[in-house]
């Protein structure tokens, strides 16, 4: 299986890691730690050292109650570091819902978009469209960031999820997007509950079954430290060093039952564990 993207004809025979580089003051588990660009190029070059096959690059955090940020400041984060990443020699994928940025990104040179929205924003879904070859993850979210766990879904998330990112891949499709561009995203946290979480894990295999590559991310999400901890005191306060191995566990499964791509903030310890898998099988 291959996903074309802009540069890169990215081989998913063996499973990719994407590093997460979040240029964002206010991410859930990172927030401020490269939000200067100088940090961010050096937490890039980090990443590939570590082993990253994809650099995923965001300007606006979209944790659970995060506010819209402005335009032109998702912008003024994201340019300066895209311009010189995409001279590092591997895939870089920019995550952002906003067409302007889209096409900012794209013209930079960037090969991949990848959209919590699934391109639901006026435009979004044209410019991919018009791109001769980039790749675009598409992702299922319920509702929006501000209330999309104050309102989780309801019932059985796995068919509603497999039919929506279905929906979504066809729709592209019939802009002229072929299906070897395109992957999608269960949307861990994205409006589910814990035990919704766990049940898109478990029956990931259904959503592999609509014949895209599967793109999954558990990095640090809280679903893991629900699982781990062993109060709600213990819950609110888990670290992000707590939830690393749970999050490698999470990656390692999510590849066992058929992502094609894992996107992780701890990209070395990733790597090792897929390294580890890859001897048994």
């Amino acid at each position: 299986m291959i996903w074309q993207t802009a540069r890169f004809q990215i081989d998913l025979s063996a499973p990719r890691v994407m590093g997460i580089v979040n240029v964002t003051p206010d991410s859930f588990s990172d927030g401020g730690l490269h939000a200067l660009p100088a940090r961010a190029l050096a937490h890039c070059e980090k990443l590939i050292a570590d082993g990253a096959h994809i650099l995923d690059i965001g300007g606006e955090s979209t944790r659970p109650g995060a506010q819209p940020l402005p335009l032109d400041e998702e912008l003024a984060r994201v340019l300066p570091v895209v311009r010189e990443a995409v001279r590092m020699g591997v895939p870089v994928s920019v995550d952002t819902y906003k067409p302007a940025v889209m096409r900012a990104v794209l013209d930079l040179g960037a090969d991949i978009i990848n959209d919590i929205w699934a391109l639901r924003q006026t435009g979004a879904a044209d410019i991919v469209a018009a791109h001769a070859s980039c790749g675009v993850c598409l992702m299922h979210m319920h509702r929006e960031p501000t209330s999309m766990q104050v309102d989780p879904m309801q019932g059985d998330v796995v068919p509603q999820v497999c039919a929506y990112l279905q929906e979504a891949a066809e729709g592209l499709q019939a802009l002229g997007v072929a299906a070897a561009r395109i992957a999608v995203d269960p949307g861990i946290g994205f409006g589910k509950t814990v035990a919704q979480n766990f049940s898109l894990l478990a029956r990931q295999q259904a959503l592999c079954a609509i014949g895209y590559p599967v793109l999954a991310g558990w990095s640090r999400k809280s679903s893991l430290a629900a699982a781990t901890s062993t109060s709600l005191s213990t819950l609110a306060t888990m670290d992000v060093q707590a939830r690393m191995v749970p999050s490698v566990a999470a990656a390692l499964l999510s590849v066992e039952r058929g992502a094609r791509v894992v996107r992780v903030h701890d990209v070395r310890e990733t790597v090792q564990a897929l390294a580890v898998l890859r001897a048994l099988q």
